[in-house]
């Protein structure tokens, strides 16, 4: 069975609807082969009786028996085999409903893994971009203060204050960067879980 086939519920009702059919037949051919050979057997015994002596009868009665319970022990094992094979069957079945909803948990925890995974490189990219506008400020903020230091020492105010903004300004920058790892670091981890998710799902399908 391919995997399309596997998913297919009309595919597999017909499939099981073929067999069940296709035992049948089988099962109503060998009742009308046995029918045939015993209806056969029956005109040979009339026949027989009609020319045969005693003893001959005795001895075509017994061959007949002999061949008619040859003819059920035939039957009775062809239905025992037919029986076997439908319980086969109906094993089958439900190992094949067992991969199918196992297939489905794996595939619907991998497009979790991938859409989270996309999630999370949105957020690191707008995070990157966020880490490079800070740099620029950060850039710009230390040519301004390098240029106010020259200009004037008088300016202690004015220098502190942006001292202090500059460092509230590193302090956010080391933060995000902190941030940034911390969210590399899961995005990896949800990329190894996407991949085991994946192989597993090439498992299944195998």
């Amino acid at each position: 069975l391919s995997v399309t086939s596997v998913e297919d519920p009309v595919i597999m009702s017909k499939i099981r609807q073929n067999l069940r059919e296709k035992h049948a037949r089988h099962i109503a051919d060998l009742r009308a082969y046995y029918d045939s050979e015993i209806h056969s057997l029956k005109r040979q015994l009339e026949a027989s009786h009609k020319t045969a002596s005693s003893e001959d009868l005795k001895k075509i009665n017994q061959n007949l028996a002999d061949r008619c319970d040859q003819l059920d022990a035939a039957l009775n094992e062809g239905s025992a085999r037919i029986k076997t094979l439908e319980n086969k069957n109906n094993m089958l079945e439900k190992q094949v409903a067992d991969w199918r909803e196992r297939f489905y948990a794996v595939s619907n925890t991998s497009k979790v893994l991938q859409e989270r995974i996309e999630e999370m490189r949105t957020n690191n990219k707008e995070k990157d971009n966020t880490i490079s506008r800070l740099k620029s400020r950060l850039k710009d903020l230390e040519e301004a203060f390098e240029k106010a230091y020259k200009l004037s020492d008088n300016k202690n105010t004015r220098l502190e204050e942006e001292n202090k903004m500059f460092q509230n300004l590193l302090g956010e920058y080391e933060s995000l960067g902190k941030e940034h790892e911390r969210v590399k670091d899961t995005l990896n981890t949800t990329e190894n879980k996407l991949l085991d998710a994946n192989t597993q799902i090439s498992d299944l399908k195998r």
